[in-house]
């Protein structure tokens, strides 16, 4: 019974993973945003709430160590509850960008569903400070509210959380190495 769900499993998660080309041209269209950004002395900025704030930090340590293109995220408790309190949970992203954004900078927000206000409110942040892109990772529906927010938005067509999650991984950790070049290097 396990091994058959386990089955079934890695199964559907591969099929998800197989791209189109959709999906091929926005991850290209990413990485040239980013390595453009950085190029001009910017940077790119990634959010996500509990899951995807773990897959958005593991990115922008990998981007600026391993690919030398600098990015930020903000998962410091110390901030988040300072800026939650003082603005709102559902803006305190949004704040983040307004202090530490700059014109020309990329936004990066990840959310599974699609509907985190946090993230949604960041975008409309990143526009007024006039980011260069927005990007978006989400699933479930696929017009959810943070998907029509975005300029670029990856989207996984399942409703099962952690096969939008890790797909959001490898698609963000893919880019890292399409930023080097290589997918085999020392870190």
């Amino acid at each position: 019974m396990d091994k058959d769900f386990l089955n079934k499993y890695l199964t559907d998660f591969s099929e998800l993973i197989i791209p189109d080309d959709l999906v091929l041209n926005q991850l290209v269209e990413i990485k040239e945003a980013l390595v453009s950004a950085h190029s001009k002395g910017n940077k790119g900025l990634i959010f996500g709430n509990g899951g995807s704030a773990a897959i958005a930090s593991h990115f922008s340590v990998d981007l600026t160590k391993n690919a030398s293109v600098r990015c930020l995220n903000f998962n410091e408790s110390d901030l988040i509850t300072c800026f939650s309190n003082d603005y709102g949970f559902e803006n305190w992203i949004a704040k983040a960008v307004e202090f530490y954004g700059d014109q020309g900078d990329v936004l990066i927000v990840i959310s599974s569903s699609g509907k985190s206000k946090n993230m949604i409110n960041a975008t409309t942040a990143a526009r007024a400070k006039k980011f260069s892109k927005i990007v978006t990772l989400s699933g479930f529906e696929e017009n959810n509210p943070l998907r029509i927010s975005g300029d670029i938005n990856l989207w996984v067509n399942s409703k099962a959380y952690n096969f939008v999650e890790n797909l959001h991984q490898i698609w963000l950790l893919a880019l890292v190495d399409l930023v080097i070049g290589d997918r085999e290097y020392s870190a």
